[in-house]
């Protein structure tokens, strides 16, 4: 119990963290800044929604103002007995004819004169073939050409309303787009149509009902009810068609919502709507979401308030957490030193409970790892030296056997020179074998081992296989692990030539940077090395492929002193010998380098 109330004490590493987490309750003052932000928003967009409705209103009504005056004209040319009689008279003689036009443009100008803008331009065509323009700046085009348009169709299939109209205009001409209303002309009466009246307003004087309400990040688009943007304060964007924009239109106008909040053009927009229904038009008013949240809130600002209040911030957490970590840090650092070997550094029991419980238990480690690491190295001592005394004790006794047999039958010639020799070689291939019991010789050593058990094959086998011997002078110095050729000498004598009684053997030793590299070539029958890997899963073609004192162990014993990135690589293909790559460390022994 006492231990318990000792851990979740003020005094311990548990108690100071406690503490340090006390501090960081300022994040709690963060999330609330971040809700206030996204209240602030949410207050600022419906309160700027309701400013500029108001400013919609007024757009409205200046369209309205502009309706009214297009209404009224129309409605006094409709009444005009002078227009009626211009455009459905027969042609007369030449006076005649100019006396009417000069009427009909008096009157036209008298009926315009009552319009608050100048900027309009006017054009009727009767079915009589006349026409009457105030302004040909308007309609660069032909009288045949305004009447074949789908304008001109438009207003006859609806002779009973003022209709609106976008007209494009022509680039090649400079033609500017125009807004163009349309009234059809009838005899009270009989509703017969007797002419097409057509008003022109260019969209850049069309502009200017909410030209000064636009300013940057702030715009008006004018929708038709085909989703054509027909004039705006962004010019680039006259002539093409939004149906996303309409579609936001509709929604407010159908949803009554105050507005809504889309993304056009990669980005994020308010979009307020109003619907004017004498033009069968939209006024929508685009507001660049971020630019206007810039505005209410500052991000210079915001961000420099809140890098200073961060800074004070981590640098009270810092005091505080470098004191209450103090002796965990000493603790670390003490520990540290086992990443450099020394694993006698145990270290000081102190600090606070966790440090004194995590102290001990890594001293008691100490102790534990060093006991296990002499084992391990006796173990290992005792592993390589067990493996060595097998492989010396790998000899083949049908080795043996056969050359004691050769020498035998060298006897029984009289051949005793050469039997003695052959003995000799014998002894002193078994004495630097199994009486040596140095895990490593030189290269030089090596070499008079693989020349012995060289001429022991020949005497048994005949001189037709030939070994040469190619190895880099400063090579012989070299240390390498005893018995490391033999077993490739003597694979391609029982092997590589088993069908041939002719070939040859290189032996090549040379140094490359830091690695010792020796190759056992011969020209004899070669292998398939993919075959030979499935025929050794069976032990007794184990025996077949790799006598002696084995090609296998050579590899596995090279591993076992030098690691992974050393062993032996054979290449070989069948008709084209057999080449062994061994790759091991380049040693030189103290006495050999003085």
């Amino acid at each position: 119990m006492k231990q318990s109330t000792s851990r979740f004490s003020p005094q311990t590493l548990f108690g100071k963290i406690f503490v340090v987490m006390v501090v960081s309750t300022i994040s709690v003052a963060l999330v609330t800044s971040l809700l206030m932000v996204q209240v602030s928003q949410k207050l600022f967009m419906n309160t700027f929604s309701i400013t500029n409705t108001k400013i919609i209103q007024q757009i409205k009504n200046s369209f309205e103002d502009f309706n009214y005056d297009i209404v009224t004209v129309s409605g006094e040319v409709a009444q005009s007995l002078t227009v009626k009689t211009f455009l459905t008279e027969g042609d007369k003689d030449s006076l005649s004819n100019n006396f009417s036009v000069y009427r009909m443009t008096d009157q036209m100008e008298h009926i315009l004169s009552s319009l608050d803008i100048n900027e309009v331009g006017v054009a009727i065509i009767g079915v009589n073939g006349r026409s009457y323009f105030n302004n040909r700046a308007y309609w660069t085009g032909t009288t045949g050409e305004l009447k074949g348009s789908t304008l001109y169709e438009e207003t006859i299939q609806h002779p009973e309303k003022l209709s609106y109209h976008y007209f494009k205009g022509d680039e090649e001409t400079s033609d500017q787009p125009l807004i163009i209303a349309s009234k059809a002309l009838r005899n009270p009466s009989t509703k017969e149509i007797y002419g097409i009246l057509f008003m022109m307003i260019r969209e850049k004087d069309f502009r200017q009902f909410y030209g000064n309400f636009t300013s940057t990040g702030n715009d008006v688009v004018i929708l038709n009810h085909n989703g054509q943007i027909v004039s705006s304060n962004l010019a680039g964007r006259i002539g093409q068609t939004s149906k996303e924009l309409l579609q936001s239109a509709e929604n407010i106008r159908t949803q009554n919502l105050d507005y809504m909040t889309v993304s056009t053009s990669g980005a994020s927009e308010i979009v307020l709507a109003d619907y004017l229904q004498t033009y069968d038009y939209y006024i929508v008013n685009l507001i660049d979401k971020k630019m206007a949240l810039e505005k209410l809130f500052p991000a210079k600002q915001i961000i420099l308030t809140g890098a200073a209040i961060v800074t004070v911030s981590l640098m009270v957490i810092f005091i505080i957490v470098r004191r209450v970590t103090r002796s965990l840090r000493i603790l670390v650092r003490q520990m540290s030193s086992v990443t450099k070997r020394n694993l006698h550094n145990y270290i000081t029991i102190g600090g606070s409970y966790e440090t004194r419980e995590l102290g001990t238990a890594f001293n008691y480690m100490l102790d534990e790892l060093n006991d296990y690491i002499s084992q391990l190295v006796e173990t290992q001592r005792e592993q390589r030296n067990a493996e060595l005394a097998a492989l010396q004790r790998q000899i083949n006794p049908h080795f043996l056997y056969n050359t004691l047999a050769s020498v035998n039958i060298l006897v029984q010639r009289g051949n005793k020179e050469k039997a003695t020799e052959t003995i000799r070689a014998l002894i002193s291939l078994l004495q630097n074998t199994i009486s040596n019991v140095s895990e490593t010789i030189t290269v030089e050593q090596e070499l008079i081992n693989l020349k012995h058990y060289v001429f022991i094959n020949q005497v048994r086998y005949g001189p037709g296989i030939q070994v040469d011997y190619f190895v880099s002078p400063d090579c012989m110095k070299a240390q390498l692990p005893k018995l490391i050729l033999q077993p490739f000498i003597e694979n391609s004598f029982f092997h590589g030539f088993m069908d041939r009684t002719t070939g040859y053997i290189y032996v090549m030793i040379a140094r490359e940077g830091g690695t010792l590299v020796c190759e056992v070539v011969d020209n004899g029958t070669g292998m398939d090395l993919e075959a030979a890997g499935s025929r050794l899963s069976n032990p007794a073609n184990k025996r077949q492929m790799f006598t002696g004192i084995g090609v296998r162990n050579v590899h596995e014993r090279i591993l076992l002193l030098y690691g992974e990135h050393y062993g032996v690589t054979i290449e070989s293909k069948p008709g084209e010998g057999t080449k062994v790559r061994l790759r091991i460390p380049w040693l030189i022994s103290s006495e050999d380098e003085a």
